[in-house]
């Protein structure tokens, strides 16, 4: 069915239901793959594994799983879909698998990490695929000069909605106890994921099906692998589509990637859950307005399109030079700077990992040494670890600082051990009662960390003890450490002030977009089209990679996340609707179930990449450079794709397939 024969206002009712697809589905992307769903894994769900990196490792094998099978399945689908006219049929499918294996996830609990995979693998792949046949409604929903605007809607409607359940969830956690709050969490998920998916079942129209590809005497699959591979075979009558694919395949390596490591990056460099987890909101909700004035860059008919250009322009300027300025001029309290470094001294300690072999701790009573395999901890190298079950037995860590993580093993005849500082109990700033490590678990895991952190900097004394008391369900008293680490000085930031600085840039970016945004940049703004619109976006990208290799503060990070949320939303909104435009309407799953491929890819390639070069260099600093020549590449790249010849290829195929031009 055309969009041209549907009256303004069904045709208004046919898009806002699409876009509502976007908040239903973000809710999964916020919770389940960003936020809650991986640490919940790594510490509840895989409690019973051996380490917490061999917990990792099941996690994203999982997730790679996932893809793969997404990234086969696709395609075929996306072809069977144009034949038989079942885009919504295949949505629905997938809708339903990836609520069914979200909504279970409320049954996972400690240990349960064989379950939660399989309950993951459902819902990610229910997710990912139902994406091919939603992005594949674009060009059936949205009239060819509102692709653009559509598709950048549809996303800024799914960070609203992506970071309101997010933000939900987050109290939920806080205010529930023991694992009903991540538990009831996924269960959300599926809820919200379910019920705001209804409008794009009912009022969205299944497109019409390519049916000049059929054959007599042939079935619809053997119709579909037929097309897809002579579609593959030739590639030249697609080149400037695969051009492009190839283009958005690099640099949305770059931008996945930023998007996937951005909070493990931020916790690398010290900063609190809390920052990092108000920034994942800030972009979430920064990305709404900013993904909607990307949509409107390339469109001729849009007034404002100077103004939106001027204020993107000032933040590209000013959020790097405010946040280096301001790390450098305000006070380490309110940017979160880092502190100055805790130094040894004669008779403690300063910053540093400390092996239980070291002299940095002296224990008293019936100690001894065990030495576990590297293959048992999914590590690099075998780890020493001191053991005892002697109640009363201690081990003593003078150290120059506040806050110390402490390495340990925790199993089925593990006891409970006592925790001192400078001869007194440490106890828990909520109950007032004394702190104590319940060593306690079903199966035997190494590698458990927990932090431990005196009222203020300074000379300490660390004092654990042997209780020789135990768990209900333990069958013993061991104590079992094998380091300690002297972590850097607590960043201090003020957040209240940190978004005031924010809002008052924007409030002169606002002014600048007012004022001189008409003298500066019409005439720049009437070259700017899709394609440019995106690179505009990727030099944005690359800055941020280049400013993120420099910055070691608070203030930066979040200004940083500011810039992040102005180009994130609509990068890949108009990267959507720009392979929407060259791609033929009638083969819209076909070509869609490819684009999801590469979006797999992105997945993969980037991440491995960033690994390789934080491996090389021993940080995180580099690797988040590296990502620059993603971006360069694919802005190159994008320059040599010749969109007008791709969309005529497109109406071509169209008219020979269903007969329209």
């Amino acid at each position: 069915m055309s969009t041209e024969s549907h009256s303004d206002r069904t045709y208004n009712q046919i898009v806002n239901a699409w876009c509502m697809y976007d908040w239903a589905n973000s809710a999964f992307a916020t919770t389940i793959l960003a936020a809650v769903l991986p640490v919940y894994y790594s510490q509840v769900a895989g409690a019973t594994l051996p380490s917490e990196a061999r917990a990792t490792a099941y996690w994203s094998t999982g997730v790679s799983l996932s893809l793969f099978i997404a990234a086969i399945l696709s395609p075929i689908l996306g072809t069977v879909s144009d034949v038989m006219r079942g885009k919504k049929r295949f949505l629905a499918l997938f809708v339903g698998l990836g609520v069914i294996g979200t909504g279970l996830l409320v049954l996972v609990d400690t240990g349960d990490w064989l379950l939660a995979s399989i309950l993951f693998l459902f819902g990610r792949l229910g997710f990912t695929a139902a994406n091919v046949f939603y992005d594949a409604l674009l060009p059936h929903v949205a009239k060819a000069e509102d692709q653009d605007r559509v598709s950048t809607r549809g996303y800024a409607m799914g960070y609203l909605g992506g970071g309101l359940l997010l933000a939900i969830n987050v109290v939920m956690i806080q205010v529930l106890p023991g694992t009903w709050g991540p538990r009831l969490s996924f269960l959300s998920v599926a809820v919200w994921w379910a019920v705001f998916s209804i409008p794009i079942f009912t009022r969205v129209p299944e497109p019409p099906a390519a049916t000049a590809s059929l054959i007599p005497g042939e079935n619809v699959v053997t119709v579909s692998f037929r097309r897809l591979l002579e579609t593959l075979a030739d590639i030249r009558q697609y080149s400037e589509l695969f051009k492009y694919l190839l283009a958005f395949l690099i640099y949305n390596d770059g931008i996945g990637t930023i998007i996937s490591v951005s909070a493990i990056y931020g916790a690398e460099l010290g900063f609190g859950s809390v920052e990092l987890i108000l920034a994942l909101l800030l972009v979430q909700f920064v990305g709404i307005p900013f993904s909607l004035i990307f949509g409107r860059l390339p469109s001729q008919d849009e007034k404002r399109r100077p103004l939106f250009l001027a204020l993107i322009v000032f933040n590209l300027v000013a959020m790097p030079l405010v946040g280096i300025a301001g790390a450098r001029a305000l006070p380490g309290e309110i940017t979160g700077a880092p502190l100055p470094p805790y130094t040894t001294t004669l008779d403690a300690v300063g910053e540093g990992t400390y092996p239980v072999t070291s002299d940095a701790l002296t224990c008293e009573g019936a100690w001894r040494t065990e030495t576990i395999p590297a293959e048992n901890l999914g590590a690099d190298a075998d780890v020493t670890y001191i053991t005892t079950t002697e109640p009363g037995a201690r081990c003593d860590l003078v150290f120059n600082g506040q806050k110390v993580e402490l390495t340990y093993s925790t199993g089925p005849n593990h006891g409970i051990w006592a925790i001192e500082v400078d001869g007194r109990p440490l106890l828990d700033e909520d109950t007032g009662r004394p702190l104590t490590i319940d060593g306690y678990n079903r199966t035997v895991r190494y590698g458990v960390r927990r932090s431990v952190q005196a009222e203020q900097p300074g000379r300490h004394t660390l004092t654990l003890i042997n209780t020789g008391d135990q768990d209900p369900g333990s069958q013993g008293t061991v104590t079992a450490l094998a380091q300690v680490k002297i972590l850097p000085p607590i960043r201090k930031s003020n957040l209240g002030a940190i978004i005031g600085i924010i809002v008052g840039v924007e409030v002169v970016g606002v002014l600048f977009a007012l004022l001189l945004g008409k003298p500066l940049f019409s005439g720049l703004v009437e070259t700017l089209d899709t394609r440019r619109s995106i690179i505009l976006s990727l030099i944005v990208y690359a800055v941020i990679a280049v400013w993120g290799y420099f910055l070691n503060s608070v203030i930066e990070f979040w200004l940083l996340a500011w810039m992040v949320s102005i180009v994130q939303g609509g990068s890949q909104a108009l990267s959507r609707s720009l392979y929407a435009s060259m791609s033929p309407a009638a083969k819209s799953g076909e070509f869609f179930g490819l684009y999801g491929v590469m979006e797999k890819f992105s997945a993969i390639v980037g991440p491995l990449l960033f690994a390789a070069a934080a491996a090389a260099f021993d940080s995180s600093r580099p690797a988040v450079l590296s990502l620059i020549v993603l971006f360069l590449i694919g802005i190159f790249l994008l320059t040599r794709v010749n969109v007008e010849e791709g969309r005529r290829v497109a109406r071509e195929e169209d008219a020979a397939l269903l007969g329209t031009g």
